[in-house]
């Protein structure tokens, strides 16, 4: 050979080490029905169905929500055309398009498959992150969803002659969209030897020789220009020849040939498609030379740690390093004889970039997963190998698939093995434990969830407290959070999550209002559990740590969060701490941020829980106006797993956050986070609303303490959780402490908690190493005696004795013959030993020196506060240091400086409350340079401000209320008596805050006590001396007569009290047949008692106590009562026990059993305040079914009978509410004698009957209205079929399908029709804003079209199909206090006011109105009734307040579209608006007297109110071409325009009775405005509204519905505060109105 020869056969081979592979068919995506994938059906032309998207995707610069796969190698945004109008034309099409190989393609008779599906598949979307990171290094991208569309061995079309036959040349390519909420980029992958033709001929041309190449590329598709005109979109062509076809495999774009990526779609700004530039060219080498590219050359770890995940304060992503040799050895290459790729305008580059690495495919089946290979799972603390911890601990870990590896974590041998004997005490109180194998595990009992360690009752709502601390950076501020409060509170019936942080400081709290991630924790522990799916508590417990990593975009700030939960605290709370430590984006003051719901998928590792997703905020400012941000989330959870007993089969959840609410209220400085949360397998409940039961879809009317239970289909019930007892509607706590259910031992008292109780030891006692039993503690291992002392143990305490020689308390021991104890050991050792010899708990032990004499320095043992005393041991002014401040020098004088005065200490000592940290909200004295009281004092939290005299006691008449002028403090005015002063300490508590419920004392003119006072809320009355205190025997119960105060008398015995309150009952009637105790002349209880009805007599104690085993029933000889008794039975200790608790009073209102002469339990016990009665057995244990309440028969408990039946328990709770006596108008179901249900119900109130199955459920189709033959519930009942016929909305839109042959373009009008087949009420010409709205015909509605970007505010007037199961339709009356109702279409709302705050727990469904749509409502506070307006019934109908009452139609004919309502409470008149015949009518409140007010001039009538005290009317006209605001006269007089300029859609009115003010909120301008009746003083309130409806005005807020958020938006006058209510029924909410307790 020669050398020429061997050079160039050199040259060659070095060619071809630097050439690389193309992709392998088995390296594209995975694909195939074993993968999930639809297959299109086989054909010429075939298109799938649609497939909607889980997740809108961006194209171009638009979402579309559809796909649709064409056998011709494309991918449409729209239902494809007949493939003649676009498969043999040229690029672009007149359609949107992705065209990954784009020509005449036929799949009939078997010739290849096409394959697609949507995924959320974390190998999926990570290898698609990885291969969009390759192509595009610097885009910051994190894929959600991805489609993938397959086309295997597809065939071109042929038309196959007798001289021709068919070719086998097939080809094989796919396509993967990747996107989350802002991008979508492209891959196409075209395998080695997956092209082999490149072209198809025309089917119109097919004679003649000519072959068109395949499109490649993307097209946006053709725009609409001006209204009516069309106008090409932008487009991408990859080819545009045979070569640039054959380059596909030849070539790639991000270093592997056949594989091309392109940026196809973003949310905010798209020109066109940008492509990947790093160019690759393929040759096959020789198997011999693929080592050249070792794994030494592509050195990285299988799982990945993001290196900068180690360190919080990197504010960027760091990038593993390329191989720079080889990138240099790569593009030196030459493409030798190769044709360069020919794209359009803007085509692939020429810079490659290889990376070889190959993911494993997408993963089917996994019995078990392993962990990650970095996840060293030991118990706490959780810790990273190898990785040096830092302040906010841990990492976060990128984990794939797939992964196979040992653990070697934990090893387990016989000699080691743990077991339920030994280790029981790990398990919770509420679990068992169960021995394994390996070892054992913890899993708790029926009835509640948790891993075993740490269970909770199901269903019950939850508590977590804890403390934040860290430090943020906000823009350039560095914030330090010092361990301020979190409270969360999670109703755990449906998901609702509530976060509150407290003290948080500006500007950081503003900018973590979008850091929900911090109460998402809490979400995702107590999610609501679908089927099949388990909460992070039922898996973590209540210890783990969670590591969580937030990135905001686009400025890159970066936020470590760490929440590490520790255990449950002693009231069964979850204590979780959190540490933050990075930086935020700033966010300017007053401005909102709103997120919208979205899911998160959860992967399950043993011990580790992983998750990663994008979400994306919206911030509304006066500033900036609206900005959309996003953050990336990844997160960790490391937990304590459970390794011995069966695995858990969850790989992956889905965690679905649906209602995400945020604030941060700048005057409480808290943070607020609200969330709702579902968990469930991937893709859980997509199902249909209407077909969703309502335990899932949170629909149910169960109580917060309940656990709601799904049925079949629609149907559920309701189970109060565990340590609750009810009907599951109405749960209550079960005191398991006073009905004797607690499982505390010797030694322990029950301290009653919600839903469960704990064991606490009593003093001297502690836990043992079970946890459970109460061991004495030998307090003489600390040795606490003196050292001359000897200490003896004894159960629950010590003694301590001096020895021989020595005198003393035992704690100081002095010799006999010393000194005499000075006045400092006297005083120690009286404070040491006191009556009983034990110490005084937290009392200041003062400290004495060795000569007996006050050390200079004292200091408090449990306070920490010290400070320096003279030698009588008095404190030296000004010398007092709080705990953890340094201590002042006792040796030296305290001056020059001056002592403290009286208001600096009173100030310091809250500044710096017992544990040095100030109390939150507490009121903080202000004193002046001299240190005195400033005369006018102000509370920072309330806004009270007041007088003060020169002790800083308040003086009276001065306070005055935040926002109202202050009293001039300079002026005289006398001191504060001792009774004003008590009686303004409680209406003005800690916190400025009256004490609900508390005493408050009534002072005279002269400012002395009176001298009777009564108590507000009991109505006991008693004698008061001149300081105020109760003069004995004086006290009388409410409704009694009451005591001459000015008679002297001496005070009554407890004999006496106790004779006289039985003899003089609660209405001063004494009660008969009720035992009388005989008193003495000295008014002491006689020896001896004898009941007068029954002749038993008894033998008692001083306190009246009955000693037990001397009853003697009537006839029989007396016990001498001065003789010893028998010793008492489980019963009569039961009995004294309750009778005599915490100093011998008894316990109000709990259970006393009965015992009878034996000392036995009666058979039958009743509940002395509640008035139920049970038979119980021997041991004093209820019988089952045989509890009875008050007022009905009891069962006779010698006969065994059968508990009551679920429809004798429903009945008889009806029947006897509240007292005993049956609700009125309420339904009261009819049982037969065997209990059961009858099969026909009726009402007796209102005459309708029913039919209904075995658990009383109504069957569909059997109601009968009263007057009407009844149907027989016997013969099965024909349920109309499902199948409903065509409505006129669907008829009308398919015609005109039709017409457009199907393809309707934005010139055509399609009739819009929601699920039912009824008009949408607002209709447009296709996605244009030109809109209009149409009634229930689909006419349109005159005066509402317009082209603005707020659509109209149209109301629908046909009521959505009815839900199963039935609420009931009467009455559940609104908790005392002010409320707002609410119209939410059905239903009717109420939310309670806690002063001005929403109280949102305690809100509640006041009536259902099945059918209706309600839009208007007033409310009379004469009568306590509410009135509304029923758009879908055409009437105007009221219903009292009081419970059970039912709603009366007044109004019924003559009303088309009726809207706005309003009462006029001084004339009894009521108001309203008929928008369709525009017109405003008027009748009296009971229907009478009806009359039209005004006819003329009115377009699109909405808001109507009454100012009542002036007799004016004010209503609305949201007439799109000329909206006003209009009032008149009662009677219509006066009539005139208020407003017309400057408004747009004016839909809510409300009048400011404190301003004297009419205010409207416009959906059109977003702005609430007020204005004086005159037409002068216009004013803006607010700027930044979503969409109002409705409004109402309260004290100094403002609250509407708004149409945007379906909830209510509250906002202070001063626009310095805002709240909103999202009810847990997502709807349009419609009028509001509030609802005080009396007329204001």
């Amino acid at each position: 050979m020669t050398w020429d020869k061997i050079a160039v056969l050199f040259l060659q081979l070095l060619w071809t080490v630097h050439r690389v592979t193309a992709i392998h068919r088995h390296d594209i995506y995975p694909y195939g029905m074993l993968y999930g994938d639809v297959a299109l059906q086989e054909g010429d032309d075939e298109t799938s169905k649609v497939i909607t998207l889980t997740k809108p995707m961006y194209f171009y610069e638009a979402s579309f929500t559809n796909l649709y796969v064409a056998t011709n190698g494309i991918i449409s945004t729209q239902d494809l055309p007949m493939e003649k109008q676009y498969v043999d034309d040229g690029f672009p099409t007149d359609f949107p398009v992705i065209a990954p190989f784009l020509a005449d393609i036929d799949t009939s008779k078997g010739k290849g498959s096409i394959f697609y599906r949507q995924t959320e598949s974390p190998t999926v979307l990570k290898r698609a992150e990885a291969d969009v990171k390759r192509g595009f290094p610097d885009a910051t991208f994190t894929p959600t969803h991805a489609f993938i569309a397959t086309w295997e061995n597809v065939s071109a079309y042929e038309e196959v002659t007798r001289s021709s036959r068919p070719s086998n040349r097939v080809n094989t390519f796919q396509v993967v969209l990747a996107y989350n909420e802002k991008d979508t980029y492209a891959l196409f992958l075209y395998p080695e030897d997956g092209l082999q033709f490149f072209g198809t001929r025309p089917k119109e041309s097919y004679n003649v020789e000519i072959e068109l190449p395949a499109r490649v590329g993307f097209t946006r598709g053709e725009l609409s220009y001006f209204f009516f005109s069309r106008t090409e979109g932008p487009y991408y062509s990859v080819t545009s020849n045979e070569q640039s076809v054959k380059n596909l495999y030849q070539k790639g774009n991000i270093g592997e040939p056949g594989v091309w990526l392109f940026h196809v779609g973003n949310r905010y700004s798209f020109q066109n498609v940008v492509p990947a530039q790093h160019e690759v060219v393929s040759t096959k080498a020789p198997p011999v030379l693929v080592a050249v590219f070792s794994d030494e050359d592509y050195t990285e770890e299988e799982y990945p740690i993001d290196p900068d995940f180690q360190d919080p304060t990197t504010t960027e992503f760091l990038e593993p390093e390329q191989d720079s040799s080889l990138l240099e050895r790569l593009n030196q290459e030459a493409p030798l004889g190769q044709s360069p790729l020919q794209p359009s305008v803007s085509g692939p580059g020429e810079f490659p970039q290889p990376d070889p690495r190959n993911l494993p495919p997408e993963d089917v089946t996994q019995p078990q997963r392993p962990l990650p290979k970095h996840a060293i799972l030991q118990v706490y603390p959780n810790r990273v190998k190898d990785v040096p911890p830092h302040n906010s601990g841990g990492q976060v870990f990128s984990v794939e698939e797939r992964v196979n590896f040992e653990s070697g974590v934990i090893h387990y041998s016989t000699d080691n093995k743990e077991t339920c004997e030994r280790f029981q005490q790990q398990c919770s109180q509420n679990a068992h434990c169960t021995d394994y194998p390996t070892g054992f595990c913890c899993h708790c009992n029926s009835g509640f969830y948790g891993n075993g360690r740490h269970c909770l009752p199901n269903g019950a709502p939850h508590r977590v407290n804890g403390k934040v601390r860290g430090t943020v950076l906000v823009g350039g501020t560095v914030v330090q959070l010092d361990s301020i409060d979190l409270h969360a509170y999670i109703v755990v019936g449906d998901g609702r999550a509530y976060t509150a942080i407290s003290e948080v400081p500006e500007p950081v709290g503003w900018a973590l209002m979008p850091v929900a991630p911090i109460g998402g924790l809490f979400g995702w522990l107590f999610a609501l559990e679908l089927p099949n799916s388990l909460n992070g508590f039922s898996i973590t417990g209540a210890e783990f740590t969670r590591r969580a990593d937030v990135t905001f975009y686009p400025g890159n700030q970066r936020l470590s969060i760490v929440q590490t939960a520790t255990g449950l605290d002693t009231q069964n709370y979850l204590n979780v701490d959190t540490h933050l430590q990075g930086s935020v984006p700033f966010i300017p003051p007053g401005a909102t941020v709103q997120m919208e719901p979205f899911k998160d998928t959860y992967q399950y590792y043993p011990s580790l829980i992983t998750s990663s997703s994008v979400r994306e905020f919206t911030v509304v400012s006066a500033e900036k106006g609206t900005e959309t941000l996003t953050f990336q989330v990844r997160q960790n959870i490391t937990y304590r797993d459970c390794t011995h007993g069966h695995r858990r089969g969850l790989e992956t959840q889905e965690l679905r956050m649906e209602r995400i609410f945020v604030m941060y209220v700048k005057e409480e400085r808290i943070l607020r986070y609200a969330i709702t949360n579902k968990i469930g397998p991937l893709g859980a409940g997509e199902t249909e609303p209407e077909n969703v039961n309502p335990c899932y879809s949170g629909n149910h009317d169960c109580d917060t303490t309940a656990q709601c239970v799904p049925g079949e289909g629609q149907l559920f019930s309701c189970q109060c959780a565990t340590g609750y007892s009810g009907d599951g509607r109405n749960c209550y706590d079960v005191d398991e402490c006073a009905e004797g259910l607690s499982s505390c031992g010797a030694h322990s008292h029950c301290v009653n908690l919600p839903g469960s109780h704990r064991c606490q030891c009593e003093g001297g006692f502690e836990f043992g190493f079970d946890g459970r039993t109460c061991q004495d503690v030998d307090e003489c291992r600390d040795q606490p005696c003196h050292a001359q002392a000897l200490c003896s143990n004894v159960p629950g305490s010590f003694h301590c004795q001096c020895q021989p020689g020595y005198h003393g308390d035992g704690f100081q021991c002095h010799p006999q013959n010393g000194r005499p104890k000075t006045q400092c050991e006297q005083h120690r050792d009286s404070l040491q030993s006191r009556n009983d010899g034990v110490p005084r708990v937290g009392a200041f032990i003062p400290e004495c020196d060795e000569e007996g004499q006050y050390r200079p320095q004292q200091c408090h043992g449990s306070t920490g506060h010290c400070w320096c005393v003279d030698s009588r041991g008095q404190e030296r002014a000004g010398t007092r240091t709080p705990p953890g401040t340094p201590r002042i020098n006792c040796d030296e004088p305290v001056y020059p400086g001056r002592p403290k005065t009286q208001c600096e200490q009173h100030r310091d000592s809250l500044q710096s409350g017992n544990d040095g940290v100030p109390r939150v909200g507490a009121f903080i004295p202000e004193c002046d340079e001299e240190g005195q009281y400033r005369p006018q004092q102000c509370h920072g939290s309330t806004g009270h401000c007041w007088c003060v005299d020169s002790r800083g006691q308040e003086r009276a008449g001065t306070r005055t209320p935040p926002g109202t002028p202050r009293i001039n403090c300079d002026e005289p005015g006398r001191p504060k008596t001792q009774c004003e002063q008590h009686r303004d300490s409680l209406q003005n508590g800690n916190d400025g805050v009256p004490r609900v419920g508390a005493f408050i004392p009534q002072c005279d003119e002269e400012g002395q006590y009176r001298p009777q006072q009564c108590h507000g809320s009991t109505g006991h009355c008693w004698c008061v001396d001149s300081r105020g205190q109760e003069r004995a025997g004086t006290r009388t119960p409410p409704g009694t007569p009451r005591i001459n105060c000015d008679e002297p008398g001496r005070p009554k015995t407890q004999c006496e009290q106790h004779r006289d309150g039985l003899q003089n009952g609660n209405d001063g009637v004494p009660r008969v047949g009720a035992f009388i105790p005989e008193c003495d002349e000295e008014g002491q209880y006689r020896p001896q008692q004898c009941h007068g009805s029954t002749g038993h007599c008894w033998c008692v104690d001083s306190r009246g106590q009955e000693r037990a085993g001397t009853r003697t029933p009537p006839g029989t000889l007396r016990i001498n009562c001065d003789e010893p008794g028998r010793l008492k039975t489980q019963c009569e200790q039961h009995r004294d026990s309750l009778q005599s608790r915490n100093g011998d009073v008894p316990r109000v209102g709990a259970f006393i059993p009965e015992c009878d002469e034996e000392g036995q339990y009666r058979p039958q016990q009743c509940h002395g305040s509640t008035g139920h009665c049970w038979c119980v057995d021997s041991r004093g244990q209820e019988r089952a079914g045989t509890r009875t309440p008050p007022g009905t028969p009891r069962i006779n408990c010698d006969e065994s009978g059968h508990p009551k039946t679920q429809c004798e328990q429903h009945r008889d709770s009806l029947q006897s509410r509240k007292d005993g006596v049956p609700l009125a108008g309420a339904f009261i179901p009819q049982c037969d004698e065997e209990g059961q249900y009858r099969p026909q119900q009726c009402h007796g109130s209102t005459g309708h009957c029913w039919c209904v199955d075995s658990r009383g459920q109504e069957r569909a189709g059997t109601r009968t209205p009263p007057g009407t033959p009844r149907i027989n519930c016997d013969e099965p009942v024909i349920v109309p079929p499902t199948q409903r016929p065509e409505t006129v909305c669907e008829r009308w839109r398919a015609s005109l399908l039709q017409q457009y042959a199907g393809q309707p373009d934005s010139r055509h009008y399609l009739p819009q029709c929601d699920s039912s087949g009824e008009f949408n009420p607002v209709q447009c010409y296709g996605d244009s804003s030109y809109c209009w709205c149409v009634d229930r015909n689909g006419r349109e509605v005159p005066g509402t079209r317009s082209h603005d970007a707020v659509k109209p505010a149209c109301i629908p007037t046909v009521a959505p199909p009815t839900m199963r199961p039935l609420p009931r339709p009467d009455v559940t009356p609104p908790p005392a206090g002010t409320s707002l109702l609410y119209a939410q279409g059905q239903q009717i709302g109420v939310l309670p006011l806690n002063g001005t705050q929403m109280d949102k727990q305690r809100s509640s469904v006041l009536l259902a109105l099945h059918g209706s749509i309600v839009v208007g409502i007033d409310y009379d506070c004469r009568e306590r009734k509410v009135y509304w307006t029923d758009l879908a019934g055409r009437t105007i109908s009221r219903a009292s307040l009081e419970p059970g009452s039912e709603s009366e139609i007044i109004i019924n004919t003559a009303l088309t579209s009726p809207e706005g309502l309003a009462v006029d409470v001084a004339r009894r008149r009521l108001f309203w608006v008929d928008s369709t015949p525009d017109k405003i009518e008027t009748a009296n409140l009971d229907g009478s007297d009806r009359r039209v007010l005004f006819d003329t001039d009115l377009v699109n009538p909405r808001a109507i109110i009454v100012d009542s005290p002036t007799g004016t009317l004010y209503w609305t006209d949201w007439n799109r071409e000329a909206p006003k605001i209009e009032s008149s006269s009662v009677d219509g007089q006066n009539r005139r325009v208020l407003v017309q300029d400057g408004i747009g859609l004016p839909n809510a009115l409300a009048y400011d009775s404190t301003t004297r003010q009419v205010c409207w909120a416009d959906a059109g301008t977003k702005r609430l405005e007020c204005i004086s009746p005159n037409g002068t003083g216009r004013r803006v309130v607010h700027s930044n509204l979503n969409y109002p409806f409705s409004m109402v005005s309260f004290a100094n807020h403002y609250y509407y519905t708004d149409w945007r958020r379906d909830g209510v938006v509250a906002l202070s006058r001063d626009n310095q505060s805002t709240d909103e209510y999202l009810p847990d029924q997502r709807s349009h909410l419609y009028g509001i109105t509030v609802a005080p307790p009396h007329c204001l």
